[in-house]
């Protein structure tokens, strides 16, 4: 088995894409990451969920957890608003998030290697052929878990 058999779809957004769609498409497809891709369709991050939630609130209140539970929740109906009118580099800066990925012919040990030293639940499937990268696809964690249960 290599990563070219554990690949499947999945959905991804673009680096000048804005990152309140982004968000509502990671809420709405209970997605385990954002793979944001840049203009040439190569992985330009790969962002869990959680890291993109502490994006969104101040520095304080992560921080803070006593005061963190002193918000309620019509205060945290504003919390969407310190995404408006970024685009999802801006939320999500490569520097930050480095893009995972492994070529095809990786195998199920390798990938869950690298996902386990970056704790990444997600590692893109890249083909290299001349100047051009193409996304096969995604191994997410459960994926890679329902291989490993299946294969004993």
């Amino acid at each position: 088995m290599h990563a070219r058999d554990l690949a499947e779809p999945y959905p991804y957004v673009s680096t000048d894409d804005d990152a309140v769609a982004a968000a509502r498409m990671l809420a709405e497809q209970s997605l385990p990451a954002l793979l944001v891709l840049d203009s040439d369709g190569q992985p330009h991050a790969i962002v869990p969920g959680s890291q993109l939630v502490r994006q969104l609130l101040p520095d304080y209140l992560v921080e803070d957890p006593l005061l963190a539970a002193t918000v309620n929740d019509r205060d945290a109906n504003g919390i969407l608003e310190r995404l408006e009118g970024m685009t999802v580099a801006e939320w999500a800066p490569r520097r930050l998030y480095p893009p995972l990925f492994v070529g095809p012919d990786a195998r199920p040990m390798e990938i869950a290697a690298l996902m386990a030293r970056t704790h990444s639940p997600l590692v893109a499937v890249i083909e290299r052929e001349a100047d051009e990268v193409r996304l096969l696809g995604t191994v997410t964690a459960a994926r890679l878990m329902r291989h490993f249960v299946h294969a004993t």
